[in-house]
């Protein structure tokens, strides 16, 4: 059992968790989450070269699952965030069902609303991804050792999370202008904390 000031963690290096205390307003939780690469157990003889990332997501979920202790997002204030090494892709191709949408689908049930970043808190990917929906407003925030540039950055790996009720109080947005990008292979990400109003509905 871990003490007042641990936390227990599934997995090294994937969650840290810190809480926010602003000079006005109510205090919240803050989570950073970065979902590796998982290879099956041996057993199963798979030919996959870096396993799936939902495995450590789902993981991380169980851990935030340990700042929740209502039915009712109301009772709960937790901003979630970070690279998820997965799609986000509702309305796509084999979205329906697939592991990707279980990490999302695992977020609701724990009232945790998504937030993006999302189109037009972001530019779009100058070349869509053959897989998206039509219609996605996924940005790009990463680009591959072969797309090399922010320029040429055509996928979206990661994601802001707010309970539901908070959600209204928080932004997110892509820092992923072609200028703005940065030295990372990730794009920044800004949220705020505290800005009024209804946050943009980005689901379908």
């Amino acid at each position: 059992m871990p003490e007042k000031d641990e936390i227990a963690v599934s997995g090294i290096g994937t969650i840290a968790v810190a809480r926010i205390t602003p000079q006005q307003g109510q205090s919240f939780i803050v989570v950073s989450m970065w979902a590796r690469w998982m290879l099956p157990h041996t057993s199963t003889d798979s030919k996959w070269r870096i396993g799936m990332p939902d495995v450590s997501a789902h993981r991380i979920l169980s851990d935030v699952s340990g700042f929740i202790g209502d039915d009712d997002p109301s009772t709960h204030r937790i901003v979630a965030a970070g690279d998820l090494n997965i799609v986000y892709n509702e309305g796509g191709k084999d979205w329906e069902g697939s592991r990707d949408q279980s990490v999302w689908s695992r977020m609701n049930a724990l009232g945790l609303e998504y937030l993006g970043p999302s189109y037009p808190n972001g530019r779009k990917a100058f070349r869509n991804r053959e897989w998206l929906a039509p219609d996605s407003l996924n940005v790009p925030t990463y680009h591959t050792t072969h797309e090399k540039t922010p320029e040429a950055a055509s996928q979206q790996l990661d994601y802001a999370f707010a309970s539901k009720g908070f959600h209204r109080d928080v932004r997110v947005s892509a820092m992923n202008g072609v200028e703005e990008w940065g030295s990372s292979d990730h794009c920044r990400v800004i949220i705020e904390v505290g800005v009024s109003g209804e946050a943009p509905n980005i689901s379908r």
